[in-house]
């Protein structure tokens, strides 16, 4: 038996170095990141259009309305949106766009003219008000679009 523990503490271990348990979320709340559409299709542009098909989706999966006023949404490079006055309804998601747009009930515009999220790789965080850490994405490779 001790033989059999032994060999699965090595596999565990061998795993954690592999990278293969680290995880890529975690969510510590009920507000989380869903979704990270880092590359927008088509040739980047920097069209508002192709700004706005860059986008993160933060969903409330709690059962209560969750004020998210001076909660932010930042990547690696430092990159910062601060949520203004915003209620997310219990069960609802908000998409949070790169470009510039009418912010409503479920589309908030971060206003920028260049991109945000590094088609190769990077991370979101999603802070409270308090600046604590509710939630964080973190992707690498190909592809357009990561669920978190």
């Amino acid at each position: 038996m001790q033989k059999f523990v032994r060999v699965g503490l090595v596999l565990a271990m061998l795993a954690v170095l592999s990278g293969t348990l680290i995880p890529s979320a975690s969510a510590t709340g009920s507000v989380q990141i869903y979704k990270i559409y880092f590359n927008s299709p088509g040739s980047d542009t920097r069209s508002n259009s192709s700004l706005n098909a860059e986008y993160v989706v933060i969903k409330n999966k709690g059962t209560s309305n969750r004020s998210l006023g001076s909660w932010t949404v930042r990547d690696a490079a430092g990159h910062v949106y601060r949520f203004g006055t915003f209620t997310l309804r219990a069960g609802y998601s908000v998409t949070l766009h790169t470009g510039k747009g009418t912010n409503n009930s479920t589309h908030r515009y971060w206003g920028q003219s260049n991109y945000i999220w590094n088609n190769t790789g990077d991370t979101a965080y999603l802070k409270n008000s308090s600046g604590t850490t509710q939630d964080y994405c973190r992707y690498s490779g190909s592809g357009s679009y990561v669920y978190c």
